[in-house]
């Protein structure tokens, strides 16, 4: 495999610009060619995670401008009916935040890459669907979707458009009741009025009664084998990995890195703030996500910008 040229390794980024959305020094768009090039006659993972889609106006957990949150765990899901209500009233909410989001240029720079050949697959860690939204087939959800629902008793999946509308009818005037309330990660939303919360009705699955959980996972719960396999195969069908907008914080990201080096094979990390994966790295990218994708889908398929 051949190596980044000087000047272009993890190092030479650490003390990079944050530039604004969509602006790109000389040096960053000397940095950007480089790794276009390392992408010619190679298949290239891609692992995106919240950086990506913050430009669509989703909020991330880590990024620089994220506050705290203690985000509720799947064992709590399960044994805490209280909790279980506050999550189903936020999500609720959430829920009419994300289904608005639409795709930003990094996605569509993502899926022109797919379409070119560049990529042998991506690997998100987002569940927002907008990857999909933007053209892209090749993708695994890693941690799941935000508009499926399914039942933890007889494993029906719902559509969460479905389940909206039989939220809507148990807890009506509720949304309208709720307006001006901010968009959380992973269709969340910071909801903080008691009443509204504990007089929140919940759903039951309508074909058995039990009881529903959104089809994404949750801290403490595991990534379902299947996906974790078809992500490894998009790994091992590439040369190099790229990282987009995550910080690598859970082992469920961080896992691909780490094979990704063990194997010798090229990772790039393009993410604002540091990352756990930043000492597997043989280059690093103090930049957006979004302006960086597009300026290297562009290098290698000029004709993605009007694509």
């Amino acid at each position: 495999m051949d190596q980044l040229r000087p000047g272009i390794g993890q190092t030479a980024f650490k003390n990079a610009a944050s530039m604004a959305p969509g602006q790109l020094s000389n040096d960053d768009r000397e940095a950007l060619s480089q790794i276009a090039e390392q992408m010619r006659g190679r298949r290239t993972a891609l692992l995106t995670g919240a950086g990506l889609s913050t430009d669509s106006g989703i909020p991330d957990y880590r990024g620089p401008a994220a506050k705290p949150r203690q985000p509720l765990t799947f064992q709590e899901f399960m044994a805490d009916e209280p909790l279980r209500r506050r999550y189903w009233a936020r999500n609720h909410l959430g829920w009419s935040f994300m289904q608005q989001a639409e795709p930003n240029a990094g996605h569509y720079a993502a899926a022109a890459l797919e379409r070119s050949g560049h990529l042998s697959g991506i690997i998100t860690q987002n569940v927002d669907r907008l990857h999909e939204a933007a053209g892209a087939s090749n993708v695994v959800d890693l941690h799941g979707r935000f508009d499926q629902v399914v039942c933890l008793t007889c494993e029906t999946e719902y559509s969460r458009a479905f389940l909206a509308i039989i939220l809507n009818e148990l807890n009506p005037g509720f949304l309208e009741a709720v307006k001006g309330i901010k968009a959380a990660p992973d269709a969340d939303a910071d909801l903080g009025d008691e009443d509204l919360i504990t007089s929140f009705n919940i759903a039951r699955c309508p074909l058995c009664g039990g009881m529903l959980k959104p089809d994404f996972v949750f801290f403490g719960e595991n990534v379902p084998k299947k996906r974790v396999e078809r992500s490894f195969a998009m790994l091992e069908a590439a040369e190099l990995l790229i990282v987009a907008g995550s910080s690598l914080t859970v082992m469920s990201g961080l896992r691909f890195a780490k094979r990704a080096a063990k194997e010798k094979k090229l990772v790039i990390i393009i993410n604002r703030g540091e990352t756990r994966g930043d000492p597997l790295a043989d280059a690093k990218f103090e930049l957006g996500v979004g302006e960086s994708l597009s300026y290297v889908a562009e290098l290698l398929d000029p004709d993605s910008r009007n694509s």
